[in-house]
């Protein structure tokens, strides 16, 4: 229901005041365009595409390290650690020995 009441607005059909759906913050403002949501909607794709090239690029590369004998499950997981701030990281690091130790690892 909603896509189809922005869809209305967007060609000019104005909601009265009041009406429940105005209320609930459904519609669009009015100088929002169909051509500049159509714009806003591509850019996002385009986004998309490039992101799913650079998913691939980095696939590739995970496939080069482990063809040469490195272990990529290893990898990802200092990669992912490099992600976080420092004190994030003493924190998970502190966190995973704790467990370890109660658990006898």
């Amino acid at each position: 229901m909603v896509g189809q009441v922005v869809l209305v607005h967007l060609i000019g059909v104005r909601i009265p005041e009041g009406h429940p759906i105005q209320t609930k913050g459904y519609i669009m403002s009015d100088n929002v365009s169909a051509n500049e949501l159509r714009q806003y909607i591509e850019r996002i794709e385009r986004l998309e595409e490039e992101l799913d090239g650079i998913k691939g690029d980095r696939k590739d590369v995970y496939a080069e390290a482990k063809a040469v004998g490195f272990d990529t499950k290893a990898m990802r997981k200092i990669v992912r650690i490099r992600k976080l701030d420092p004190t994030q990281r003493q924190m998970e690091e502190a966190v995973e020995e704790t467990y370890r130790a109660a658990l006898g690892l």
